[in-house]
């Protein structure tokens, strides 16, 4: 594919050069800073507003930026009362466009299991790597932001307004995000072109692109057989297990065997140029499976192109909490009363959660066994998204950017994870472009233990998105 005038007309290597030179002086000690505040998402810490933590770290943010001086930037906290606060950035444009690029600074929790001399909230870099939480999931966005920003307005192009939306409740499913769209519904504009800089990338060798996300449904299943729990050995053979009641309900919705999801409402047709690309992205990683993660069991195929729709495309559960069960080294002979799990459901992108999620709180509470008592208590569901076509202009300004700045061409992929925003944006702005990209690779592990940020591809994500508003200014 040929070059476009706008493309040929980067210096390449100066854009690389300031990158790193930026994110070496300006941005690391920062970013450490800010992995140090554990400002937890409020699904993880109802009190976050009292314990001060989300604040401490949007007002670290803010005073970075106000340091790097950036002639025209409008800096904004925005705060709606009882909602996580959401920083703005906008830089007026020459171009009659907008872009917008997005981002979010609440964590998950601190999960254990992090390696001797690593923990959550201690920044740690090891060569390429930042550990700790909430680096590359994904406190870099608005690093990368500022440093594309500074990086263009000294290559004196005419630019599109661009405007930097960063949120405080991702990783709680986005609440308050649809509230701060409204509010700021005149600064956000109609952007022809969004960068969400929050998913993953297959490998750290290229640039990725997420062409779809999945839904998810979030609910605790409870099921109740005593009002007390009574010894199991007067009460075994009398009262059903809670546990094995719960396993059976389960049941209706998984096949325990393969994983496989039993419902239709939870499953749809795959579209043959996503299934094409999801071939392609298997060829490219058939060999990392076996190593995507810290794992001890083997990936449950060994055929490529399936593990990839597997993950982007089909419904997956997993089990994330349990209550009712003792420790193990506590746990008595008991007949417990009560076995409560947390269910996480994956949906395939084009499913409506909404009508999904009403589907299977019958499925799971109807005919209960035994007439025990099983409630499903469940959060509200988050969409899943499907990218609209991709514009000639920009599949060539990614190609060329992937090319450039990592040496092999751009992957476009699905990802099995959730951005909120996503679908509440393309609801509202269904023209626009998305490219919808991030740092996390193989082991980075976001959400668990020794989450790291590769830093060399955050240098890298930082020059493409340079080199994309360039050529989409262009074009």
């Amino acid at each position: 594919m040929p070059d476009s005038p706008a493309q040929q007309s980067i210096d390449t290597e100066w854009v690389r050069d300031q990158t790193e030179q930026f994110w070496e002086e300006q941005i690391i000690d920062s970013l450490c800073d800010y992995i140090a505040i554990p400002n937890l998402s409020p699904a993880f810490d109802e009190q976050w507003e009292s314990h001060g933590f989300m604040h401490q770290a949007v007002d670290h943010v803010k005073h970075w930026i106000e340091k790097q001086h950036i002639p025209g930037l409008e800096l904004t906290v925005h705060e709606i009362s009882g909602k996580t606060p959401a920083l703005v950035a906008e830089l007026p444009g020459q171009l009659d466009d907008t872009i917008l690029i997005y981002g979010h600074l609440d964590k998950q929790p601190e999960f254990p299991g992090w390696l001797e001399g690593l923990s959550p909230w201690k920044p740690v870099r090891r060569g390429d790597k930042l550990y700790g939480r909430g680096g590359a999931d994904d406190g870099y966005a608005i690093y990368t932001a500022i440093c594309a920003i500074k990086t263009l307005l000294k290559l004196k192009r005419p630019l599109p307004r661009i405007v930097i939306l960063i949120e405080c409740s991702e990783e709680s499913g986005s609440p308050d995000l649809l509230a701060y769209m409204d509010a700021l519904e005149s600064v956000i504009g109609n952007p022809s072109l969004v960068f969400a800089l929050d998913s993953t990338c297959g490998n750290y060798e290229q640039l990725w692109v997420t062409t779809s996300l999945r839904g998810m449904i979030t609910g605790e299943l409870n099921v109740s057989v005593l009002n007390q729990a009574a010894h199991s050995g007067a009460a075994g053979g009398i009262i059903p297990s809670s546990f094995r009641i719960l396993r059976q309900v389960i049941s209706r919705l998984e096949e325990e065997a393969t994983g496989l999801i039993k419902p239709n409402f939870l499953q749809d047709q795959i579209p043959a140029h996503r299934r094409k690309q999801a071939e392609l992205a298997g060829e490219v990683l058939k060999d990392n499976f076996s190593h995507l993660f810290d794992q001890v069991a083997e990936p449950i195929s060994t055929d490529p192109t399936e593990l990839v729709l597997n993950n982007t495309w089909i419904a997956a559960l997993e089990i994330i909490g349990m209550d009712g069960l003792p420790e193990v080294k506590k746990a008595g002979n008991v007949l417990r009363a009560y076995t409560k799990a947390k269910l996480a459901l994956r949906l395939p992108p084009t499913i409506d959660a909404t009508v999904a999620l009403d589907k299977l709180s019958k499925l799971l509470e109807s005919e209960a066994p035994n007439a025990a008592s099983i409630s499903f208590n469940c959060d509200s569901p988050c969409p899943g998204w499907h990218a609209p076509t991709e514009q000639p202009a920009l599949t060539a300004a990614l190609q060329q950017a992937s090319k450039t700045f990592f040496g092999l061409p751009a992957m476009s992929m699905g990802c099995g994870g959730s951005i909120p925003f996503m679908e509440a944006l393309a609801t509202r702005l269904p023209d626009a472009q998305y490219v919808v990209t991030g740092v996390l690779g193989p082991m980075s592990n976001a959400h668990g233990p020794n989450e790291f940020l590769h830093i060399p591809t955050a240098k890298k994500i930082t020059a493409c998105v340079v080199s994309v508003i360039c050529a989409w200014a262009e074009r």
